[in-house]
């Protein structure tokens, strides 16, 4: 854990936290930050389409993807009921709190592919695949959990199915597993310079802008009280346990799990504050924003992972 505190991706992440704390005036500009974040998706979903073209594991595909989808129903579950039932949070409040937290945060993603890369501890070339099925689910799960016993209003689906589906995140993911699996090694060989050597500096500066977003958020926490917090902490905690349980039974090696679980953990600051606005627009953004990006990212990037890869070492131990 001490290891993963001083990684220098973390620290560049702990440097934007400080830069927000201290309220200087350090900011990607904007354009420099959307590229980052095209760049990360695709050069993620590039590698898992290279490793799924180089290795049988595409005959492996359904334990794994079933697995994935029961977290994505299971987890905001979960989370509703702490949130509504001991949390007594409003239905829409919970129900939109409970979607992020099942739902998944692609640069978590990528940090806990560089710190298993670090380790040198392999995982499966469907992880990337993983990545997008686990992020649809819980957001329908969490605007069904919000509408039950309600006969008042509907649901946009037609713009809700575009934002969930051909959100960018989603686009760029399944865009880069496609050209990598269709490539192959030999092909995506020339792209290693820029997708594969060049990964973590970019996650380093993605990192230390989102380290200024988060420091942002910690202002809300006086707003959002305490249970949120405590909630924040413990919720990746038992979404982690569950995902390196899931993991285990769907025939994930060490690292594998370890992904999944960190992915469990996860919560979305991207998809499914978009889905929410959409179909949830009672339920107040200052609770699910903060919680998700003000809370749990920062927990994730800086304890969390190492605490889900040992997670996965203990189930697989037994």
């Amino acid at each position: 854990m001490a290891e993963n505190l001083l990684d220098p991706i973390t620290l560049f992440f702990l440097l934007g936290i400080l830069a927000g704390v201290l309220k200087s005036d350090l900011r990607l500009p904007d354009a420099i930050y959307d590229l980052l974040s095209i760049y990360l998706l695709l050069a993620i979903g590039l590698k898992g389409g290279v490793q799924l073209a180089s290795t049988n594991a595409a005959t492996r595909v359904f334990p794994p993807v079933l697995g994935t989808l029961l977290l994505g129903i299971i987890i905001p579950v979960v989370a509703f009921a702490i949130l509504r039932f001991v949390g007594k949070f409003a239905r829409p409040d919970a129900a939109a709190v409970a979607a992020h937290y099942g739902s998944v945060s692609a640069v978590t993603f990528a940090v806990v592919l560089a710190y298993l890369d670090q380790l040198a501890v392999p995982y499966e070339g469907i992880m990337a695949l993983l990545l997008v099925v686990l992020e649809i689910p819980a957001i329908i799960v969490g605007i069904l959990l919000a509408r039950l016993g309600r006969a008042q209003g509907r649901v946009p689906y037609g713009p809700l199915a575009h934002e969930v589906l051909m959100n960018k995140s989603v686009y760029l993911l399944l865009g880069g597993l496609a050209i990598g699996w269709i490539a192959g090694p030999e092909g995506v060989a020339p792209l290693k310079f820029a997708f594969v050597d060049g990964f973590k500096g970019a996650l380093a500066f993605f990192l230390l802008e989102m380290g200024i977003v988060a420091a942002q958020r910690l202002a809300d926490l006086r707003r959002v009280g305490l249970f949120l917090l405590i909630f924040g902490i413990l919720m990746p905690l038992i979404s982690g346990a569950l995902g390196a349980v899931a993991g285990r039974l769907a025939g994930l090696s060490h690292g594998g799990t370890a992904v999944l679980a960190t992915m469990a953990a996860s919560s979305s600051y991207i998809a499914a504050p978009a889905a929410m606005r959409i179909a949830v627009p009672e339920a107040n953004p200052t609770l699910y924003l903060t919680a998700s990006l003000g809370i749990t990212f920062p927990f994730n990037l800086t304890l969390g992972i190492p605490i889900y890869f040992e997670m996965a070492r203990l189930v697989h131990s037994l």
